[in-house]
C-alpha cells in the first residue's frame, strides 16, 4: 500500500508542472507593441479555457487567443458576433518570440467594443 501510494505522489507531482506547462502564460507577449487589426476571424473556437481564432495579418495567418468563453458572454460578446465573414477589430500583443500569434485585450464587433482581461 506503501509503495503504490508513493508512486501515486510521483505522479501527481510530475503532472503538476506538465499541466502548468500546457496553458502559456502572458509574459511571452510585447506589450510595449500594439496591434490593432480590422478583420474577420476565421476558424474560431468557442472553449475553454480560451477561445481562439485565427486572421489574416502581415501576410501570414495569425493565432487570436481570446478570453474563456464565460468572461466573453458576460461582458456581451457572443460566439455570433465574432463569425466568419464578419468583420471585427481587434487590439492585443504579439508574442515577443515572433510566432504569429496575438493575445487579445479588446474586440470590437457589431458597434460593441468589449475588454477580454
Amino acid at each position: 500500500m506503501f509503495r503504490s501510494m508513493k508512486y501515486a505522489s510521483i505522479l501527481v507531482a510530475l503532472a503538476i508542472p506538465a499541466a502548468a506547462l500546457a496553458h502559456h502564460g502572458w509574459s511571452g507577449y510585447d506589450e510595449a507593441k500594439i496591434i490593432k487589426h480590422t478583420a474577420p476571424l476565421k476558424d474560431l473556437t468557442w472553449g475553454n479555457p480560451h477561445g481562439m481564432a485565427k486572421v489574416a495579418y502581415l501576410g501570414k495567418e495569425w493565432v487570436v487567443v481570446l478570453a474563456p468563453t464565460t468572461r466573453m458572454e458576460s461582458r456581451g460578446l457572443t460566439q455570433a458576433m465574432l463569425a466568419p465573414n464578419k468583420a471585427v477589430t481587434i487590439e492585443g500583443y504579439a508574442r515577443s518570440d515572433g510566432t504569429p500569434e496575438m493575445r487579445i485585450e479588446r474586440v470590437t464587433a457589431e458597434g460593441k467594443t468589449v475588454e477580454l482581461r
